[in-house]
C-alpha cells in the first residue's frame, strides 16, 4: 500500500486519477464483454430484430441457442431413481416429484375393453358416491386406500390369500409414480378374494343406499363389482412368477422356440385341480387306455414345486402344445393371460367370472369355446377341427396372443387403473381425508424390509423409476346400448355356431 501511495505522487502522465479511470473503463469493459459472452451460451435466448417478416439472428449465436436449449432440457430430465434400502431404512425419499412437467400430448385411444370402465361405474352414475356407501365396503374390505395430494396412504382391515394385498397396494404406488400429481384424490375400498362380493339387484329402490362401491379382480353377470388389475401384473412371488412386464417378454421369447406346425398336436392345461370340482371333472379328459380326447393334462403341485425350486412351472416354456385350455378354478384365474399369450389357441371352458380385460374378447376370433358340462366331447372336436383347418386355428392362436402382446401391455394397465380412478373420483361426494393412524406409501417402506427375498427382487422389477413423459390415452366412450346388445348377440351367435358344429360332429363320428 505504501508504494502505491509513493507511485501516486508520481507526476508520470501515465499515473494519478486519469490512469485509475482509464483503468477502470477498461475492467469494466472486459467484464462486459465476459457476461455478454456466456449469456448468448447459456440460458438467455438472443435478441432479434425483424425486417419485411424475415427474423435476424446475429452470426453464430442461434447455433448455440439450440444446443443451450437441448442442453437445458436434458439437465431438467429426472434421472431414475434406483430403490435405497440402506440398513435400516424406513424413510420415504423426498427425490421423487409429487408433480408431473410438461409431458406429450398423447394422440393414441385406449384399447376397446377400456368401455367397460363406464359400466361398471354405471350404477353410480345418478347419484353419485356417498362417505356412507364408501363405509359400507368396509364390511369385506381388507383395505382402503386414499389418495390425497398425489400421495397414497393404507388403512388395513384384514389380511389377504398370500400377499396379494402388498402386491395390489404397489401396484397402485406405482402408478401414483408414473402419473405424479395427476391421480386426484380419492378414496377406494378393495377386496381381494376370488369371487365378487356386491350382488346385482340388492341395493336397488329409492330409498336404498349403495350399493358400497368396491374394487376387485373379477366380475360376473349377477356383481356388480368394479374390476380392477390383480396383483400378479407386479409378480406373484409365493409361486415364482414374475412381473407381467418381462415375464410377456420371456413368453414372447418361448413362442419363438418352437413353430406352431411344429408343437404338441394335443390341448395342454396344467395346474391345480383340487381348487374347483370343474377341474377335478376335466382331469377326466386325459389320455386313458381307453380314450384319448386329444388332451394332455398336468397336476400342478406347487409345495412341492417350491421345494424343487421352481423348476417345471416356468410359464415361458409352456408353449409347446397347438392348445392350450384356460378353465376356471374356485373363482376367476390370472392364469388366463399367460395362456392366451401363447400364439396356440385358447380353448376357453365356459367361464362365470370376468376381468377387467377378458369382457371384449371374442369366440373365434380371439379363443374357441368349450363347453362347461361336457368338455371331453368338447375338446375333442375343437382339437380335431383345428388340426384340420390349421391356418384358422393358427390364425385364432395369433389374433389372442396379439391382444395379450400389444392391448395388455403394463403401459396399457396402468393407463386402465389411471382412468378407472379417475372417473370413479368424478363421482365422489366428499372430500378423501387420511384416517388416523393410516400409512404413508413409498418404495422404501413397502419393499425394504420384506422378509421372502423374491419380494423383494419382484418389487424392485416392477418399480416405476421415472414419470412418464407421455400422457395416458384416451378413454373411449361409453357403450351404446344398441351396440352393446349387437356386441352380446354376436359373441352368443358364435358360440351357437361352434355347437352346431361340434354337434355335427359327433353325429358323424358316433
Amino acid at each position: 500500500m505504501q508504494k502505491l501511495i509513493s507511485l501516486g505522487s508520481n507526476k508520470h502522465p501515465l499515473h494519478g486519477p486519469t490512469t485509475l479511470l482509464f483503468l477502470l473503463i477498461l475492467l469494466t469493459t472486459a467484464f462486459i464483454s465476459f457476461l455478454w459472452s456466456t449469456l448468448s451460451t447459456t440460458n438467455i435466448k438472443p435478441t432479434t430484430n425483424t425486417i419485411a417478416n424475415q427474423t435476424l439472428v446475429p452470426p453464430n449465436v442461434s447455433s448455440n441457442y439450440d444446443k443451450t436449449i437441448e442442453t437445458i432440457k436434458q439437465s431438467k430430465k429426472f434421472q431414475p431413481t434406483v430403490l435405497n434400502c440402506s440398513s435400516g431404512n424406513q424413510t420415504c425419499s423426498s427425490n421423487y416429484p409429487t408433480t408431473t412437467l410438461e409431458t406429450e400430448k398423447n394422440s393414441a385411444v385406449c384399447p376397446e375393453y377400456f368401455r367397460w370402465i363406464h359400466e361398471d361405474l354405471k350404477p353410480w352414475k345418478e347419484k353419485g358416491i356417498s362417505r356412507e356407501m364408501v363405509e359400507m365396503a368396509k364390511k369385506t374390505a381388507h383395505f382402503r386406500l386414499v389418495v390425497k395430494n398425489g400421495k397414497g396412504y393404507l388403512e388395513k382391515y384384514q389380511e389377504s390369500i398370500q400377499t396379494r394385498d402388498v402386491f395390489t397396494v404397489w401396484g397402485i404406488l406405482q402408478l401414483l409414480r408414473k402419473y405424479p400429481g395427476k391421480v386426484p384424490d380419492l378414496e377406494i375400498m378393495f377386496d381381494c378374494n376370488d369371487k365378487p362380493v356386491v350382488p346385482m339387484g340388492l341395493y336397488d329402490g329409492p330409498n336404498v343406499i349403495g350399493p358400497p362401491p368396491v374394487f376387485g379382480y373379477c366380475v360376473d353377470r349377477w356383481s356388480q363389482d368394479i374390476v380392477f388389475p390383480d396383483w400378479s401384473f407386479w409378480g406373484w412371488a409365493e409361486i415364482n412368477i414374475r412381473p407381467w412386464e418381462n415375464l410377456l417378454k420371456d413368453i414372447k421369447k418361448g413362442n419363438e422356440k418352437i413353430k406352431w406346425n411344429d408343437r404338441e398336436p394335443y390341448a395342454y392345461w396344467k395346474g391345480n385341480p383340487f381348487t374347483a370340482l370343474t377341474r377335478l371333472d376335466l382331469l377326466k379328459c386325459n389320455a386313458s387306455t381307453t380314450h384319448d380326447w386329444n388332451v394332455r393334462l398336468f397336476s400342478q403341485d406347487w409345495i412341492k414345486e417350491s421345494e424343487q425350486g421352481f423348476n417345471h412351472s416356468n410359464l415361458a416354456d409352456q408353449c409347446t402344445y397347438r392348445y392350450k385350455i384356460y378353465i376356471e378354478g374356485y373363482g376367476w384365474s390370472v392364469s388366463e393371460k399367460y395362456i392366451l399369450a401363447c400364439d396356440s389357441p385358447t380353448l376357453l371352458v365356459k367361464p362365470r367370472y370376468y376381468d377387467f380385460f377378458t369382457r371384449s374378447l371374442q369366440p373365434l376370433q380371439h379363443y374357441w369355446p368349450i363347453k362347461e358340462n361336457d368338455k371331453c366331447k368338447s375338446i375333442k372336436h375343437a382339437v380335431d377341427w383345428g388340426n384340420n383347418h390349421q391356418q384358422k386355428a393358427q390364425e385364432i392362436g395369433k389374433a389372442g396372443s396379439k391382444f395379450i402382446h400389444e392391448e395388455l401391455s403394463m403401459d396399457y394397465v396402468y393407463d386402465y387403473m389411471f382412468h378407472l380412478l379417475n372417473e370413479y373420483a368424478k363421482l365422489l361426494k366428499f372430500e378423501s381425508r387420511v384416517p388416523e393412524g393410516a400409512v404413508e406409501l413409498c418404495p422404501e417402506t413397502m419393499a425394504c424390509n420384506r422378509s421372502r427375498w423374491l419380494e423383494k427382487e419382484f418389487m424392485i422389477e416392477s418399480m416405476v423409476r421415472e414419470p412418464s413423459t407421455k400422457d395416458p390415452c384416451s378413454l373411449p366412450p361409453p357403450f351404446e346400448p344398441s351396440s352393446l346388445r349387437i356386441f352380446y348377440a354376436t359373441k352368443q351367435n358364435l358360440i351357437n355356431r361352434v355347437e352346431r358344429w361340434e354337434n355335427e360332429y359327433w353325429k358323424n363320428n358316433q
